[in-house]
């Protein structure tokens, strides 16, 4: 137990950073649609998806911002387009497609924060650190658990410490991870999986899985009218979410859909478009995904709060500041026992002398 005790303690030390920066980032993600309709004006639109209006707004998009290459279409409360472009750039785009915004990387407090949380503002390594960290945290929890086992009498309700004396602060500790071990653990655990993706959908899936051949199509000017005209056709209950153009020449388009009874809020449903002639070449309808699949596909808005109401999107709120919490005040007692007065005085005291 003092073994486990003492790798709980200096590992916690070492991720006490990044839990905070998780936790906050993960709580003010909750409300990234809120803040974007208190900034972007267009944003307060109400969202209409009506076919005709949709494909005039990407053409109007495609006119202003030739490179662009994914549109996130307005729904749930925010009513502009969202614009991925080349080298980083981003842009919000009102109902009729005209671009309202423009902005690259992390200048809008939007993207910081997401860049911050998903990959610590430093691309696909810090990624792959924050996926590390996030497998971390579901060891350190569940070594917390085993700490607390003989001292399960101790626990309370208490969450922030009445002082700074190290009793209180561990005290504070113990209760915040006991009180939310769950959603701390399925927060780290759905993290990391989402980073390691294909990792995780080989698991679920028992194996690699399927890739379908790329259609043949050929190059053109899409008409999105006509795109979505036939994409509604094959999934008429369904909502278009998300558009790409062709990645290079002679290769497709996609558009992205969401069904009723899927999580995500983009949807997985996939249509993939031949720009020369705007038809759709094939399909792939995600609720007909094996259970693995469809596992991994709930995995992001589990993680995201984007099901459950606004209950549950209090829980993740809670949960990213307990995560906070637990990382500040644990590392605290941590310092403050190695590095306060009384550890200080204990390092100086000097030797007895012998006669």
């Amino acid at each position: 137990m003092g073994a486990i005790r003492t790798v709980h303690a200096w590992a916690g030390a070492a991720l006490a950073v990044l839990a905070i920066v998780f936790g906050l980032t993960g709580s003010l993600l909750v409300f990234e649609d809120d803040w974007i309709r208190a900034s972007v004006p267009a944003a307060r639109a109400p969202v209409d998806l009506d076919t005709a209006r949709l494909g005039a707004a990407l053409e109007a998009i495609e006119a202003a911002e030739p490179r662009v290459k994914t549109v996130v279409l307005p729904a749930g409360v925010v009513g502009a387009h969202r614009l991925y472009l080349p080298d980083e750039g981003f842009a919000y785009a009102d109902a009729g497609g005209a671009v309202v915004e423009r902005w690259r990387g992390a200048a809008r407090a939007e993207t910081f924060v997401f860049d911050l949380h998903h990959e610590l503002l430093a691309g696909h390594a810090g990624k792959l650190v924050a996926g590390g960290a996030g497998l971390a945290l579901v060891l350190m929890v569940l070594t917390g658990m085993i700490v607390w086992i003989p001292a399960w009498r101790a626990t309370g309700w208490r969450m922030w410490p009445r002082s700074g004396a190290r009793r209180e602060l561990i005290g504070s500790h113990r209760n915040l991870g006991l009180i939310f071990t769950l959603p701390l653990l399925l927060f780290s655990l759905t993290g990391a999986a989402i980073v390691f993706h294909g990792t995780t959908q080989a698991l679920l899936n028992g194996g690699p899985p399927p890739t379908p051949p790329a259609p043949a199509v050929s190059q053109g000017d899409i008409d999105w009218t006509a795109a979505l005209t036939a994409a509604r056709a094959r999934f008429p209950d369904a909502a278009p979410r998300m558009v790409s153009w062709p990645a290079a020449p002679g290769k497709p388009a996609t558009l992205r859909m969401r069904q009723p009874g899927e999580w995500h809020p983009n949807g997985r449903t996939t249509v993939t478009i031949d720009p020369a002639t705007s038809e759709v070449v094939a399909a792939m309808d995600a609720n007909r995904l094996g259970d693995g699949l469809r596992v991994y596909n709930a995995l992001y808005p589990v993680h995201a709060a984007s099901v459950g109401g606004w209950l549950y999107e209090l829980v993740t709120v809670l949960s990213g500041l307990a995560m906070a919490g637990l990382g500040g005040v644990g590392l605290w007692a941590f310092l403050g026992h190695r590095f306060g007065r009384t550890g200080l005085a204990a390092r100086r005291r000097p030797l007895p002398q012998t006669l």
